[in-house]
């Protein structure tokens, strides 16, 4: 992991899931952690909903200027927003906005993400509908890039079907990652798996000859329980 390490995918691949269990898990680790919320495109499943949650474990959430929910949906970003990325003490998660136009916030932060100490990483969902296939995938990840002007350094392979996800669909979204590999250079990070798939998906990759998958444990924070 980077100091800065930002997260960006098409709408829906589970970019805020993916930066809420990072921001969590850092802090097991690191005194100093926060994680910016930048999507000011989708008024649905941003970090943001997850404030108290996440300051009560000791996290940084910085969102909008005014710091409440009634101007959620007001694309105006605070000040603070730069204090975790100017402060070297802080590891930082930026939970990004889908596609290139919710990438284009990124712009106006850029001096602070060009340095080796911050990387992008792309979420790949391959039952996402545009996702599901490497054109689509590939057009996403080199329009982000063309908007930013920031190379993408790690796939994070994301592809589930929420409480139905099987070990055959980490598969079909590794499968795509492999394929973005060879075709990128962009190599894969990890792949997600609920917590409580874990011993299945070891058992499937090991009958699948699968030995080079990295599994990053996640826990479903962003979904209400009726749409498990």
């Amino acid at each position: 992991m980077k100091r800065i390490t930002m997260i960006t995918g098409h709408y829906g691949s589970g970019k805020t899931e993916v930066s809420v269990n990072l921001a969590c898990d850092l802090k097991k680790e690191y005194d100093k952690v926060a994680i910016l919320d930048l999507d000011i495109m989708n008024p649905y499943f941003r970090s943001r909903e997850r404030q108290k949650m996440m300051e009560d474990l000791g996290i940084m959430v910085q969102f909008n200027s005014f710091g409440y929910d009634i101007t959620e949906d007001l694309p105006a970003l605070s000040a603070a927003l730069k204090t975790p990325l100017e402060n070297k003490e802080y590891m930082a998660i930026v939970d990004v906005g889908g596609d290139n136009d919710g990438a284009r916030v990124l712009n106006q932060f850029h001096k602070y993400l060009t340095g080796d100490d911050a990387e992008l990483l792309f979420v790949v969902n391959t039952n996402r509908p545009e996702t599901e296939d490497l054109q689509g995938c590939l057009f996403h990840i080199m329009a982000i890039q063309a908007e930013t002007g920031l190379k993408i350094k790690g796939l994070i392979n994301n592809t589930h079907l929420l409480s139905e996800t099987t070990p055959a669909d980490i598969h079909e979204g590794y499968q795509m990652c492999k394929a973005i590999e060879k075709e990128t250079g962009i190599p894969i990070a990890f792949s997600t798996c609920r917590e409580d798939l874990i011993d299945d998906l070891k058992a499937a990759n090991e009958q699948a000859g699968i030995d080079d998958m990295e599994i990053y444990p996640i826990k479903l924070y962003m979904r209400p329980s009726w749409l498990l």
